[in-house]
């Protein structure tokens, strides 16, 4: 377990997946997800058993608070071990949050640290679409610089929206 100021983050269990299935089904939290769709049980369970026990290119966490109570996720995906690159992904699920100052904010810097001082990358980077304000602040609180946008990639409440690039280097954190 690694302990931050406010949070802690542990490898999720089997426990965490309904909890984490609940908010992942939340439409106001999933609008920012890559993945549109509601998830049922067994999807789930195929991701934790794919993704989260098998894939060595992902290393995801649950985020609990001081109490230890399950409150998010986060994690790197799409790890490239050769470049030393991985997807940088978060999000706080206890009452409807997403991203906030104090919980994001540490068990981000938490989850950078591990990355940069355990695993040894270079860059993180993360996708986000122009409408999810809360995370683009947060991006620039931790230091995270915009690399570019993809114009028109996701189609949501009638209209189309752009997707936007961002990256921490290891020697920028």
């Amino acid at each position: 377990m690694i302990k931050g100021k406010s949070t802690f983050l542990r490898a999720i269990e089997y426990e965490d997946l309904n909890q984490l299935l609940e908010w992942r089904n939340n439409p106001e939290l999933r609008k920012y997800f890559r993945e549109y769709r509601e998830l049922n049980r067994d999807q789930q369970i195929k991701w934790f058993e794919e993704t989260v026990l098998k894939d060595n290119d992902a290393v995801m966490f649950s985020i609990l608070n001081l109490d230890k109570k399950l409150i998010g996720a986060c994690g790197l995906c799409h790890i490239n071990w050769i470049n030393r690159s991985a997807e940088f992904s978060i999000y706080i699920g206890h009452n409807g949050i997403y991203i906030d100052n104090d919980f994001t904010i540490d068990a981000s810097r938490m989850i950078i640290k591990y990355a940069f001082e355990e695993l040894s990358m270079h860059r993180l980077w993360a996708e986000i679409y122009n409408f999810d304000e809360q995370k683009v602040k947060m991006f620039d609180v931790l230091g995270f610089k915009l690399d570019g946008c993809h114009r028109e990639t996701y189609w949501s409440k009638g209209k189309w929206h752009d997707s936007l690039f961002f990256s921490l280097l290891s020697d920028e954190k």
